[in-house]
């Protein structure tokens, strides 16, 4: 195994959002600034320490902040009963402390600030969801629909925040709250009764399953094509990627014929490499030095998502990618294997 280096933020403050949520404030630790450049609606993968797993473990927590309008990011972590990760989190970070991290990363962000968006979440699924929110009042023209579920009036994470939206956006902002104290659970019925007004509108979808799946039926019901819609499904990592297995890409010529070649544009810069049939396109870039961005390496959380943007690849695992992502060219270099003799890649659309 190779350790990779992670990035560091330095915490800058520590805000309390509810009892059981903390949003952590953070800022470039080493002055690398330019590998925090971020979408709205992406994630920070975090690494905990932890003796019981060997060291550490790796815990993946949305950006609420917007890169339009904030000058920190900020993730926010809801303790859970059983987290490791989140409550070493809320009871141990304070101000100060330097935590590692791996780049931004997710599919979870919308193509254009400029359409009509309704966004729908439960809990702390509110977190990637606030980002897109906020990044489209403030440099986009769309009108926004929040449709936010919780159990009562006290575990609503940012009930201020978005009060203050509220008033500064004015018409091109609707939030509808849910509360399980008030209303009791959420059914189908009543969510395509809320959301049939908006289905001509662009969905993002974020929350605990059971949630999701009732959201998501209902908006197909009021006619939301599945194209229209975007899922941020929540997975815990059962690898550490802060520490990589060696990337040893076959030589060309054996088993699986002939490398072909890619030409990967990641930061800005270009690249062309052999790509051999058999090796994941993400071993081939790091065994050529490139800072490609990944997580789990198992096709579960999007982190390694790049654009085909010519040649064919095929996926040997996929867990996250939808047929509008397919579609739209997304591919998950941790499985991707070569299927044209040469195929053109970006990291950067």
């Amino acid at each position: 195994m190779t350790s990779r280096t992670p990035l560091t933020v330095r915490v800058v403050k520590v805000v309390k959002e509810t009892a059981d949520a903390h949003s952590l404030v953070l800022e470039p630790a080493d002055g690398s600034a330019d590998k925090f450049r971020y979408k709205p609606g992406q994630f920070l993968t975090v690494r905990v320490p932890s003796e019981r797993e060997g060291g550490s473990v790796a815990r993946c927590y949305s950006l609420c902040s917007s890169p339009m309008r904030d000058d920190h990011l900020k993730v926010t972590v809801k303790r859970t009963a059983d987290g490791y990760g989140s409550n070493w989190i809320c009871d141990r970070v304070t101000e100060g402390d330097v935590l590692e991290v791996l780049r931004p990363a997710g599919t979870f962000t919308p193509d254009s600030l400029d359409e009509d968006l309704l966004l729908c979440a439960a809990g702390s699924g509110i977190t990637p969801v606030m980002s897109i929110l906020s990044s489209c009042l403030h440099a986009g023209t769309g009108s926004v629909t929040l449709l936010y579920a919780n159990r009562d009036e006290q575990s609503v994470i940012f009930r201020d925040e978005l009060a203050a939206l509220c008033r500064e956006y004015g018409e091109r902002l609707t939030i509808v709250h849910w509360l399980e104290s008030v209303q009791g659970l959420p059914t189908r019925t009543a969510i395509q009764a809320l959301t049939r007004p908006y289905a001509g509108h662009r969905a993002f979808v974020c929350g605990p399953g059971p949630f999701m799946e009732l959201t998501t039926e209902a908006l197909t019901r009021v006619g939301l094509p599945a194209d229209r819609m975007t899922l941020e499904r929540f997975t815990s990592l059962t690898s550490d990627p802060f520490t990589a297995p060696e990337s040893a890409p076959e030589p060309e010529g054996e088993s699986g014929g002939p490398a072909g070649t890619v030409e990967v544009e990641l930061d800005g810069d270009t690249r062309s490499l052999a790509w051999p049939r058999e090796s994941r396109l993400l071993d081939v870039l790091l065994a050529a030095g490139l800072d490609a961005p990944y997580s789990c390496r198992e096709g579960n959380c999007s982190a390694c998502a790049c654009v085909v943007v010519e040649g064919e690849a095929a996926m040997a695992r996929n867990e996250v990618l939808d047929a509008a992502d397919l579609a739209d060219g997304l591919l998950l270099a941790c499985q991707a294997l070569p299927v044209s003799d040469r195929l053109r890649i970006t990291y950067d659309g």
